[in-house]
């Protein structure tokens, strides 16, 4: 008998399906062009016309929120698919391989983990320069190790199944087992860690774009948005309060959700409720 998903993942699916939708649908349409400055209306309080008001620039809120979206979701969608990519594979050969292979993963990994994540990203956008492209890159790379120690340990508990012993007494490679036999009994645990790490990909690049590191303008961010509104904190409240309340209502759903599908595909969770 199937279960009823829980309360918290049905409500982080539908912020993040809400957050997905606003940053694909400023693709196509936003209130306003967000490169269209007009001083006249600048630090607007909200209105019918601006439910967001206006910046200092006199740019329409909610179309920067929007667009600033679709930003946040593509720097994090591509870190997280950049760790995956590297980290999955390092992990299973770390763990099919062991020995040499196995020590020279983990210690690159205990490198990588020695930085926080934040000042990892920094250091790295830092050095390349200030950018959206540099700060995939740098999110990525701190989501490397995370995915590489995940596969690894998960792979190592696979690797003494019954299944996999018979697969190489039938002959068959630690590449082709890792593939046919691990790599799948991985899907599920991987889908929760990406979901996570998404959200802290959100984290990040408002962080990177705060301190003038990530996306640049004239491309909207939410973490350039805080930094603007921090200097009319006394004038202009609301300027930050608006981006702030999307990174948090983002992270929270993100987080939501894959607490929600953590406990929905983990079946140690499911056999002990």
């Amino acid at each position: 008998m199937s279960r009823r998903p829980s309360l918290g993942l049905t409500l982080g699916a539908a912020i993040s399906a809400v957050f997905v939708l606003a940053a694909l649908g400023s693709l196509l349409w936003t209130p306003y062009r967000v490169d269209a400055l007009d001083i006249a209306q600048r630090l607007r309080p909200p209105s019918w016309s601006h439910p967001f008001g206006t910046d200092h620039f006199g740019r329409d809120g909610l179309s920067m929120i929007l667009v600033g979206a679709r930003n946040a979701l593509a720097v994090s969608l591509v870190a997280v698919g950049l760790g995956m990519a590297v980290g999955v594979p390092l992990g299973l050969l770390a763990a099919a391989r062991r020995g040499l292979a196995d020590e020279l993963v983990m210690r690159a990994n205990d490198v990588i983990f020695a930085f926080p994540a934040l000042i990892l990203a920094i250091l790295i956008t830092a050095v390349l320069g200030p950018g959206a492209i540099n700060a995939v890159i740098a999110i990525g790379v701190f989501n490397i190790p995370v995915f590489a120690r995940l596969t690894r340990g998960s792979a190592l508990s696979l690797w003494t199944r019954d299944y996999v012993l018979a697969a190489r007494a039938a002959g068959k490679g630690p590449a082709r087992i890792s593939l046919e036999h691990i790599l799948p009994g991985l899907v599920s645990a991987l889908i929760v860690q990406a979901t996570l790490q998404f959200s802290l990909g959100i984290i990040a690049e408002a962080g990177l774009s705060y301190v003038g590191l990530g996306t640049q303008p004239p491309n909207p961010s939410w973490g350039r948005m805080l930094n603007d509104a921090q200097v009319l904190i006394g004038t202009a409240p609301l300027q930050a309060v608006f981006p702030g309340l999307a990174i948090v209502i983002t992270v929270l759903g993100l987080n939501l959700l894959g607490d929600g599908l953590r406990d929905r595909l983990d079946p140690r969770l499911r056999g002990g409720r």
